[in-house]
């Protein structure tokens, strides 16, 4: 089977590998596409996992099951999370699924960017989600990024009636737009530099829109808002310059969402007395578990986020360096994807 390696960030070489032996209590996956995520591209993070079989956004069909598996059968169109918790320990009973020591060392095999994969039991009985007839396999890709979004805004707290500054419209900044709107927002405002996306922004549903390329962040939201800035900000570059201009948007108890960590490196200086007396609260959101790719599939379901509206782009397997570069680049496109035969 083919598969996609990333080596180094500039380094992604197309390669065949053996299919996968299955055991028991695994399943074997046809892809049949995979998307590229954003932090596939944050290059100290991915390169600090080279060399591997990139892409954690698969969906596909079943085409052999373990003897033991009852869950599943041969013919099942599924979306499967990367990662699955054990169900178990004190962090999942909290609902810290990311936290689960299972979930961190959980994995599918060999990586989203294969011709086939090995869905092992972990994977397979605790995040595989069926996808019903009416929702395409570029659909099932986007179950685990909305998953993201999902989980943040959760986390966030946002509630009926909020004002919501997102910084950043790539995908996922256009995710949080259109699930901002579902958990009730009554105005969504977009910041980016790139054109392209502050218009789908608007298209999207965006209430307004700075582009900060000619104005400043806080001026934009001052005039917006008539001073009122907003009651939660979603921090999208993964920068703490940025992270800095967000707490600078945010009104008095509201809160700020790093939906991105920082570079290596970076650190925030922050007046603790201004975030006491303002009663501001920084919250954070890694990644995604079971409950999130449900409510996900969800807002799939009902059109909310879809392929048609987000997937910009696909290629085959042997064009991954180049949906790659795409995707780093951020500019006239949002989502990525390969796809199979």
């Amino acid at each position: 089977m083919k598969v996609a390696k990333l080596y180094s960030f500039d380094d992604i070489r197309t390669e065949d590998l053996p299919v996968p032996d299955i055991g028991t209590e695994d399943a074997l996956l046809k892809t049949k596409a995979c998307g590229i995520c954003s932090g596939d591209v944050m290059q100290w993070y991915i390169e600090k996992k080279a060399p591997l079989v990139i892409g954690h956004e698969p969906a596909g069909e079943i085409v052999d099951t373990g003897s033991k598996v009852t869950s599943f059968k041969k013919g099942d169109r599924v979306f499967v999370h990367h990662h699955a918790p054990c169900f178990t320990c004190g962090f999942c009973r909290r609902g810290d699924y990311v936290q689960c020591p299972v979930w961190k060392s959980s994995a599918i095999i060999p990586g989203g960017i294969s011709e086939y994969i090995l869905i092992p039991s972990i994977n397979l009985e605790n995040d595989t989600l069926a996808l019903s007839e009416n929702l395409s396999f570029e659909d099932g890709t986007l179950v685990e990024p909305t998953a993201c979004v999902v989980k943040g805004l959760r986390r966030s707290k946002i509630i009926r009636g909020d004002t919501v500054l997102i910084i950043g419209l790539g995908v996922m900044g256009l995710m949080n737009l259109l699930l901002a709107k579902e958990y009730g927002a009554r105005r969504v405002i977009g910041a980016d530099m790139v054109k392209f996306r502050l218009n789908k922004a608007l298209e999207y549903g965006a209430d307004a829109v700075i582009d900060v390329s000619v104005e400043s962040l806080r001026d934009g939201l001052r005039e917006i808002t008539g001073g009122d800035m907003a009651e939660l900000v979603i921090v999208g570059p993964n920068s703490a310059e940025v992270m800095m201009e967000g707490l600078e948007c945010v009104r008095p108890g509201g809160q700020v969402l790093f939906f991105t960590p920082a570079r290596p490196g970076e650190k925030l200086i922050l007046d603790p007395n201004h975030l006491y007396f303002n009663d501001i609260n920084i919250i954070t959101s890694y990644s995604c578990g079971p409950t999130d790719t449900a409510d996900a599939l969800e807002f799939i379901e009902k059109g909310v986020i879809s392929a048609d509206r987000l997937i910009t782009h696909r290629f085959p397997i042997e064009k991954t360096d180049e949906a790659f570069r795409l995707t780093s680049r951020a500019e006239n496109s949002l989502k990525a994807v390969i796809t199979f035969d």
